[in-house]
C-alpha cells in the first residue's frame, strides 16, 4: 500500500508574502493562501499569489479580460477560478496585477487586469502551462476569509 501524503499545515509561515497573499512552504510544490473580508477578496488575493509563483517582476494592469466562473461549492469555483488564471495566461500570455472578483452564490464573475509578458522583464519564473491543485480551502478565519491550497505547477 503506497504511503499517504502528509496532511500540509495551512498555518505554516510564509515564505513570500504580499499585502493579502501569500506563499507557504510544502515539499516541492507551492502553497497559495489568499486573504479578505469576502470569498471574492480572499480569491482575488489568491490568484495574485498564483501570478507571483510564475513571476516576481512588478505587472502593470493594463488591459482588462472579463471572466466567468461556475460550479456547485466554494471549493470547486476556487478550482475553476485558479484554473481560469492559467489558462489566461497561457493562451494570452498575460500576467496579471489586479483581479476584480464578485461570487454570487456559485457563480464568480473577475476583471482580471494585466499586461503580455514581456520576457525581458518579467522572465517567468515557471511555465503557466497548467496546474494540480490539492488541499482546497475556502473559510472565514477569524474576521477574514482565506483561500489556500497546494499548487503544483
Amino acid at each position: 500500500m503506497p504511503a499517504q501524503k502528509e496532511v500540509p499545515d495551512m498555518t505554516a509561515p510564509p515564505t513570500v508574502s504580499g499585502a493579502g497573499w501569500e506563499h507557504f512552504p510544502h515539499d516541492a510544490d507551492v502553497g497559495v493562501r489568499g486573504f479578505g473580508a469576502t470569498p471574492a477578496d480572499a480569491f482575488a488575493q489568491a490568484a495574485l499569489a498564483l501570478t507571483a509563483v510564475v513571476t516576481r517582476a512588478p505587472v502593470e494592469p493594463l488591459s482588462p479580460i472579463e471572466v466567468r466562473c461556475r460550479a456547485p461549492d466554494l471549493e470547486l469555483l476556487f478550482v475553476d477560478w485558479l484554473n481560469t488564471i492559467i489558462y489566461e495566461m497561457a493562451v494570452r500570455n498575460m500576467l496579471f496585477a489586479r483581479f476584480d472578483v464578485k461570487i454570487e452564490d456559485t457563480a464568480l464573475q473577475a476583471v482580471l487586469w494585466g499586461e503580455p509578458v514581456d520576457v525581458a522583464r518579467h522572465a517567468p519564473a515557471c511555465e503557466p502551462k497548467g496546474a494540480t491543485y490539492t488541499a482546497l480551502r475556502v473559510a472565514r478565519d477569524g474576521d477574514c476569509w482565506s483561500a489556500a491550497c497546494i499548487v503544483d505547477v
